[in-house]
């Protein structure tokens, strides 16, 4: 049977078939790396949410020191200073997380992920109203490195200036504003009475979709590889027949 596969191997396609199965696997390995960097990512998060909360002060911090963690902070939001992010979607429902810097003190601003704003249907611009407190307030969170990330091509839809905006990069948004901001994001936890909904995904969401993809990329390589060993011992049997039929004429 060897021998028949081998003498059915052309060159050619043999080597597309051999890519095809290598890509495929590569693919399938891929996920599964995704899907565990994923999983890792939710045991820190946990982890860091089981320590004692950080009480932001009138300091400067750096991502690592917060980063994943339970924090408090007490300041007054700015108004003027709030952008949306586009293409949320909630339940199936479109809508904005609504993100906006906090004056902690006078040279300290961090960004807050406010929560969850449903989409007025009627008109795409048009922002539904929602409550924010006047006076100081405290809020309590976990801190992240950014508000939140979708897709985009290129960056167009996150130009300086939009309030409605596809992402927000802290330090482009900083050099954007001159606000003195912390490099990270507070996603709001606790409820001030703006009737904004805050249910984050936990960072291993997406780890089951990946491990689906990483079965059909290996399901792929498989049965790329018996189709090609099929047909090389289908090409075999027939040269050999051939090649009988030659002898004993």
């Amino acid at each position: 049977m060897l021998k028949t596969l081998m003498r059915g191997m052309r060159p050619v396609p043999a080597l597309l078939i051999l890519l095809g199965v290598m890509l495929t696997a590569a693919l399938g390995v891929w996920q599964y790396q995704r899907a565990q960097m994923r999983l890792a990512r939710q045991a820190q998060v946990e982890q860091a949410e089981r320590a004692p909360v950080i009480a932001l002060g009138a300091q400067t911090y750096s991502l690592g020191d917060v980063v994943n963690r339970r924090v408090r902070v007490t300041g007054r939001f700015l108004q003027n200073r709030v952008v949306y992010l586009d293409n949320r979607p909630r339940n199936e429902l479109p809508g904005f997380y609504v993100v906006m810097a906090l004056q902690t003190a006078p040279d300290h601003v961090v960004l807050v992920n406010r929560g969850w704003l449903p989409r007025d249907l009627r008109d795409r611009a048009a922002i539904m109203p929602y409550a924010t407190p006047a006076g100081d307030v405290t809020i309590e969170g976990i801190a992240q490195p950014e508000a939140s990330r979708a897709f985009e091509l290129g960056h167009g839809g996150s130009a300086a200036g939009l309030v409605i905006r596809q992402n927000l990069d802290v330090a482009d948004y900083a050099r954007e504003t001159s606000l003195p901001l912390q490099p990270f994001v507070v996603m709001q936890t606790n409820d001030t009475g703006d009737h904004l909904l805050r249910d984050w995904p936990a960072p291993a969401a997406g780890a089951d979709r990946n491990y689906g993809y990483m079965v059909q990329w290996f399901g792929m390589s498989l049965i790329l590889a018996l189709l090609g060993l099929r047909l090389a011992y289908r090409r075999g049997r027939r040269l050999v027949t051939a090649t009988d039929k030659f002898t004993q004429a």
